[in-house]
């Protein structure tokens, strides 16, 4: 550091190049990163510690260290987030029978569990034993009759509303950054956008323990959509373990997209179509190596749920499907019918829930958020306890569809009239008991349609995997089993002859179940690849895959024509986060020209020139505006750009130099050059900020189409792009008089469109060497050209 003059004597430059400064490149709350800025200091980082490694032995491990780091925080993100996934199955599903009774034995054993230590238990009535009592047989002394209905219904709304009432609650107190799904914030957040404590201790706490109590509360929600917020909580907080990521803000968002894999991963036991939706869904910048720490991490959290065994089936998938029929290929024209009904029900949805959810934010309704989950969990309550279908959880619900009745199975679903030949499970005739079921599932299609549209949003944890995939395996199955029947009563039609003969077992009601929830998801979020792999290893249907994928497509497609965005961008945009899409075209024509700032109406261009301001006209100029920084010029009269300094970078700067460097007063200088300028001996020290200055801010041309502008801010996460005219290179080596001379408006962004550019200059008979000068920042010449307007 070069030494100035004052009053008292010699005094230490404070240089933020050599002496790097706290804050200083660090982001406020609600701003975007500098994608190139953070992969540029990572670089640095990078270099300069494997320029030491050959250096010593010491230096060599900590290189081995830094390389190793990135596999260790993912070894780590996915058992953290395994073993807390585990914890809110096993909780959800023990809160989510505590409506229904207890278990006498242990209050901590759900049903399930409770019947298994029973010797009394017979597979026919499994779900009944001594050891768990309903609160009817608690309270009355018996299960039978009205007054216990009416018991066990009060009941039932009594824990629901309690569940609900605990989770707003909580949510309202503590952290209300835990409601929702935070898929939405989760995208906005990978794409460069800051929300400090979303992804914070308390946020995770409080995600947790309210994500079991939403979900046994009996609400139209589901609990694996926010399991990916639960993940990246864990990942972030575990990120301030390594320097490396604690520092660095876009190294960090590599670690948020493998823990958003980890997150489906656990939600479902689906390690591969966990690592395809982040990278089809969720990311934004996703480099080869995220893809692999991505599986990695997947992998170990699978792993690890897979210890706990929540589900006691010792299986890692949720709904094990083993269907004894294979599919024909007539069957793809119901399927593609599913698909069509899944696009219409997603862009349904989107529209009816923005709609809702945009009332809940400009009415009264959104000041009373205790009371209105309250009222939907009432509302809930009331209308589920009578049907049988709309009172189990979701999980369980999905589960039922997607069953492939055997001829021991007593579900209500399986109620065929037996007319079995031998043991095989040929086609049979509905029964009676099957008539009741399909009533009750039509029942509860339009209740989870409707109730789902209003629940989605709330202020508790809000999941919308399972209930979307509830409403498409109902329809489904509806579907699946009038395809049966009627192949049943029509086997000698052209449809069905030639491949579906009398006795065998032709349609298999299950799979249109499970196709028809592939529908509806991929409607509702718009996923492809992704959905297909996560419903195969959701089910262990392999075989499947033809019917999943010509199902997703054509719900993608029939929703894509009624609007091109899913749920989570509806959401975004409802919420007015800045994201760029990447999926969105952009139809316009214009240029850059036309939409950069200051347009000739608008008010100057505020800029710093590299020497000449003191520090009161810095602070006086960063005081009157609003903007997030200030390009740097050569002077006000040679506006030759020389870099970019952020607001809050300049911010601290000053604020440090006047704590740590003696002398600097508003009357010093503020310098970006290389070199201090000399001062005179009672003026005070000079104030060095060239270290905090961007060097080569990205620039386009005042003519470059908007459409590839977007892609630009897209594919290289820029905060600001600076504008040229005429294409003036950069580190030009011409002395600036002659500029001056031959060029008095070099830099006008916009010419008149009446007037022509200027000459071309003559060629220098004599060159002196200038400092370092760069393009030009967005200038605007009046409608003579004699004045440059920055």
């Amino acid at each position: 550091p070069k030494s100035g003059m004052n009053g008292n004597g010699p005094s230490k430059l404070v240089d933020p190049l050599e002496d790097p400064l706290p804050g200083v490149g660090t982001y406020e709350d609600f701003n975007t990163i500098d994608w190139v800025r953070e992969k540029s200091k990572d670089r640095d980082r990078h270099r300069e510690i494997t320029n030491k490694s050959r250096q010593s032995t010491v230096a060599l491990l900590h290189s081995v260290s830094d390389a190793f780091s990135g596999w260790l925080l993912m070894l780590l993100v996915g058992l953290m987030s395994g073993a807390l996934a585990g914890g809110i199955d096993i909780a959800a599903h023990w809160l989510t029978d505590m409506k229904g009774g207890v278990c006498l034995i242990g209050f901590w054993f759900n049903h399930e569990h409770c019947c298994w230590k029973s010797n009394e238990a017979t597979f026919q009535d499994r779900d009944r034993c001594p050891q768990w009592q309903s609160w009817a047989e608690l309270i009355t002394g018996t299960s039978e009759g009205a007054f216990a209905y009416i018991v066990n219904y009060l009941m039932y709304i009594f824990w629901a509303l309690l569940f609900s009432f605990l989770a707003v609650t909580l949510v309202r107190a503590f952290a209300p950054y835990a409601c929702g799904s935070g898929i939405p914030e989760i995208k906005t957040i990978l794409s460069g956008f800051i929300i400090r404590g979303y992804l914070g201790k308390w946020t995770l706490i409080i995600k947790t323990i309210t994500l079991v109590l939403a979900v046994s509360s009996g609400l139209s929600l589901g609990k694996e959509g926010p399991l990916v917020h639960v993940a990246c909580c864990c990942a972030n907080i575990l990120c301030h373990l390594f320097t490396k990521y604690r520092k660095n803000e876009a190294k960090r968002r590599e670690v948020l997209s493998a823990a958003a894999a980890v997150g489906v991963s656990v939600a479902f036991g689906a390690p591969i179509g966990g690592v395809l939706f982040s990278l089809e869904e969720v990311s934004y910048y996703f480099p080869l190596k995220t893809l692999w720490r991505s599986f990695f991490a997947a992998l170990v959290a699978a792993f690890t749920l897979r210890s706990i065994n929540p589900f006691g089936n010792s299986r890692l998938v949720l709904f094990y499907v083993e269907f004894h029929a294979p599919w024909h290929l007539v069957e793809l024209a119901p399927f593609v019918l599913l698909g069509i009904f899944g696009g219409l029900w997603g862009a349904l949805f989107i529209r009816a829930n923005i709609a809702w959810c945009r009332r809940r934010k400009t009415t009264r309704l959104g000041h009373y958020p205790v009371i209105e989950v309250l009222v939907v969990a009432a509302l809930t309550a009331l209308l589920a306890y009578p049907n049988s279908y709309t009172r189990m959880s979701g999980a369980e619900l999905i589960s039922e569809l997607f069953n492939d009745c055997s001829l021991l199975d007593s579900s209500q679903l399986c109620g065929y009239k037996q007319v079995s030949v031998g043991n095989s499970l040929a086609d049979r005739p509905a029964g009676a008991g099957l008539y009741t079921a399909l009533w009750q599932l039509a029942l509860a299609l339009v209740f989870k349609m409707m109730i789902t549209v209003i629940t989605f949003g709330m202020k508790v944890p809000s999941g919308l995997f399972i209930p979307s995939m509830a409403v498409g395996a109902i329809a489904g199955r509806l579907l699946g089993v009038g395809m049966e029947q009627l192949a049943y009563y029509n086997h000698d039609s052209f449809i069905f002859k030639g491949w579906c003969s009398p006795g065998a077992d032709c349609i298999t009601p299950g799979l249109y179940a499970m196709v028809g929830a592939a529908a509806c998801l991929g409607g509702v979020t718009r996923m492809t690849v992704s959905l297909v792999v996560i419903m195969f290893e959701l089910t262990g249907g392999l075989e499947y895959i033809v019917p999943l994928m010509a199902a997703t497509m054509t719900s993608k497609w029939v929703a894509d024509a009624f609007g091109r965005e899913g749920i989570y961008e509806a959401h975004i945009r409802l919420n007015g986060y800045p994201f760029l899409e990447p999926k969105e075209e952009f139809e316009h024509s214009s240029l850059t020209v036309d939409v950069m700032r200051p347009k000739r109406s608008d008010p100057a261009l505020a800029v710093l020139t590299q020497e000449g301001m003191t520090v009161g006209q810095v602070e006086a100029l960063v005081e009157s505006t609003h903007y997030s920084g200030f390009p740097v010029v050569v002077s006000q009269e040679s506006q030759r750009l020389v870099g970019f300094v952020l607001r809050r970078d300049l911010l601290i700067s000053i604020d440090n130099a006047r704590k740590r460097q003696e002398g600097v007063v508003s009357a010093s200088q503020v310098v970006f050059t290389e070199h201090a300028p000399s001062v005179a001996a009672d003026a005070p020290p000079p104030l060095r900020l060239r270290g905090i200055m961007d060097l080569s801010p990205f620039t386009v041309t005042d003519h470059t189409p908007m459409d590839i502008t977007v892609d630009i801010f897209r594919k290289l996460g820029l905060r600001q792009c600076l504008v040229t005219h005429n294409g003036l290179k950069q580190n030009t080596v011409k002395p600036l008089n002659y500029i001056h001379q031959n060029f008095p408006l070099p830099l006008c962004l916009k010419s008149a469109p009446s007037t022509k550019p200027p000459p071309a200059p003559p060629r220098p008979t004599s060159h002196t060497r200038s400092s370092r000068l760069s393009g030009c920042y967005m200038c605007v010449c009046d409608e003579k050209r004699t004045t440059l307007v920055c």
